[in-house]
């Protein structure tokens, strides 16, 4: 027993210290346009950690937000997120549309929300599917674990939820009873009027979800989400001929409440989505390590399908005359 509680407490020392150092290493690597921000802990206590990722302005800046691995056994999510800072800090220099990016917008990207639940899954193939995270059961309950994409405060309780502690989809005693969820509700709600665009990713399923999970409640820009939806499903089928569906949970999965996408929309964050990644289940939480590059590559497109959509819209460029606008002021093209 001692043996192997000193391998579970080894193997968690070092996937931490995998993922910190990651994280260092790109602040190091690009520190004009790379910071991290701690802001939140998780109930073992471990930090939550985002990347601020953009170029230093004088002027007012937008944002968008993705964060990855909110729930533990869906490992291709947070590779999928450090695939996409490493395309991005690869191209901003050269690609002068990303520079553009770069300049009016700050990424603030999550590698891993959920860690305790995560660090859990890489146990032993006992823990390998597990969801949730790892705060004690309530009421004298014994199982452990909250699902943080049922205890936000959007909805909760209402739909797609269990009040059964041992379930899988098990909302929390209350709202925002998980720190995890309070630390996202936090950092949301408080910059709510520079976000714009709010990705979380998952799997499995090949999906991109809108708002909302509650069958009878409709997002105001539905249309236009759809819309955008659609376009991104569009650009990832043409990489590797991947199809995606897109839709709201009631139309093309399930019904739910208390997700962090209905909580980004319902306080006016425009842009909401879930991301669910490969496959369909033929792997399911378990995709083989020769699917990761071609997973990562087709969602990137469709990420940043949706990211050019959102900047477009709110930074418009006037070619008409040789003139362009940048931060809402009118300058000459050169």
């Amino acid at each position: 027993c001692v043996k192997d509680l000193l391998w579970y407490l080894f193997g968690n020392l070092l996937l931490l210290l995998q993922i910190s150092v990651w994280m260092k290493q790109m602040e190091q690597d690009h520190p004009d346009v790379v910071s991290s921000m701690i802001y939140g802990t998780t109930y073992e206590k471990r930090n939550i950690t985002l990347l601020k990722i953009g170029l230093n302005s004088t002027l007012p800046k937008k944002a968008i937000w993705m964060d990855c691995g909110i729930h533990a056994r869906e490992w291709i999510a947070p590779a999928f997120c450090q695939h996409f800072v490493k395309e991005i800090l690869g191209s901003y220099k050269t690609d002068p549309k990303m520079n553009e990016l770069f300049k009016n917008l700050d990424f603030y990207i999550t590698p891993v929300l959920n860690m305790d639940g995560y660090i859990y899954s890489w146990v032993d193939n006992t823990t390998r599917l597990w969801r949730k995270s790892r705060s004690p059961g309530s009421d004298g309950c014994t199982c452990f674990g909250t699902d943080l994409n049922r205890n936000f405060y959007a909805n909760w309780g209402m739909v797609g939820i269990s009040r059964n502690c041992c379930s899988e989809i098990y909302n929390g005693h209350s709202p925002l009873s998980e720190s995890e969820a309070v630390a996202v509700t936090d950092f949301l709600s408080a910059n709510r009027d520079q976000l714009l665009c709010f990705l979380t990713i998952h799997s499995y399923g090949q999906l991109i979800l809108v708002p909302y999970g509650h069958p009878n409640i409709s997002a105001p820009n539905y249309d236009e989400l759809m819309e955008v939806g659609l376009a991104a499903a569009k650009a990832i089928k043409a990489v590797h001929g991947v199809d995606y569906t897109v839709g709201t949970p009631p139309d093309v999965l399930y019904a739910n409440s208390g997700s962090s996408r209905d909580f980004a929309r319902l306080i006016g964050i425009p842009f909401s989505f879930t991301f669910e990644l490969r496959d369909k289940g033929d792997f399911g939480f378990k995709l083989p390590e020769d699917q990761i590059q071609p997973t990562c590559e087709e969602a990137y497109q469709g990420a940043m399908s949706i990211i050019n959509y959102v900047h477009d819209k709110t930074f418009p460029i006037l070619t008409l005359y040789g003139l362009t606008t940048v931060q809402g002021k009118t300058v000459t093209c050169l």
